[in-house]
């Protein structure tokens, strides 16, 4: 489990974060939602030891990204892309991340195999397109076989096949009793995909809780996210 309590972000006399609490749970995917700059990013920096909270905690399993002693065991994330250096070759990128971490080096293939990109294996990332970074980037997350994913905008650059994909992957990882933790700004693939749904706006949480819950009296997902974070431009209830 993915457990925010309480969590805090200040930045001089600017407040990033203010009382981020929620879970995400095993067997759910859980949508996080926001605009831009409503404190998504700076939440799953926190959560996984990029960044420090003012106050609060945020958990994986009861314990800090940073006390794990081998955390893409337990935790795959995917931010910014792929995070892999243009002149490395898709093959040694995920070497190294796996040594790392004490991970089988046959964990590579598999990975490469998994997310589509086998054949391009030997490829300089700098070749590769948006959507094949984001493929390497799932399969840095993926390598470990961890019980839980947190990927921000996963989706970014993949075609219809790649979308439909990575929305197989992720209902199968928790469906099979694993946490998915997923932020994207395409309210589509969210609707079709998420079990909960979490809504920050200005730093702070405004709605929690099953997606039926959060959507109660809205047409639609899209139409509850723009009521929800006061968009004018959005449908209210």
């Amino acid at each position: 489990m993915l457990t925010f309590d309480a969590v805090c972000k200040q930045r001089g006399t600017h407040t990033i974060l203010s009382d981020i609490s929620f879970e995400a749970r095993p067997g759910r995917v859980t949508g996080f939602l926001g605009p831009n700059g409503a404190g998504k990013s700076s939440t799953l920096r926190i959560l996984l030891g990029l960044d420090r909270a003012t106050s609060g905690t945020a958990l994986v399993s009861g314990t800090p990204y940073r006390r794990l002693s081998a955390p893409l065991r337990t935790v795959g994330s995917m931010l910014d892309g792929s995070g892999a250096h243009r002149s490395r070759v898709a093959r040694d990128h995920l070497g190294w991340v796996a040594r790392s971490n004490g991970i089988p080096r046959r964990r590579v293939a598999e990975t490469l195999e998994l997310v589509g990109l086998a054949e391009s294996a030997r490829t300089r990332v700098g070749q590769f397109s948006l959507g094949m970074g984001q493929r390497l980037g799932i399969a840095a997350a993926l390598l470990g076989e961890p019980g839980m994913l947190v990927l921000d905008e996963p989706v970014n650059g993949l075609d219809p096949e790649g979308i439909r994909w990575i929305r197989g992957l992720l209902r199968g990882h928790a469906n099979d009793g694993g946490t998915v933790l997923l932020s994207s700004h395409l309210m589509s693939e969210v609707a079709e995909i998420a079990d909960d749904l979490v809504v920050i706006a200005g730093g702070r949480v405004v709605a929690s809780g099953p997606v039926a819950t959060v959507t109660a009296g809205y047409a639609s997902l899209e139409d509850a996210f723009f009521g929800l974070t006061g968009d004018p431009k959005g449908a209210g209830r």
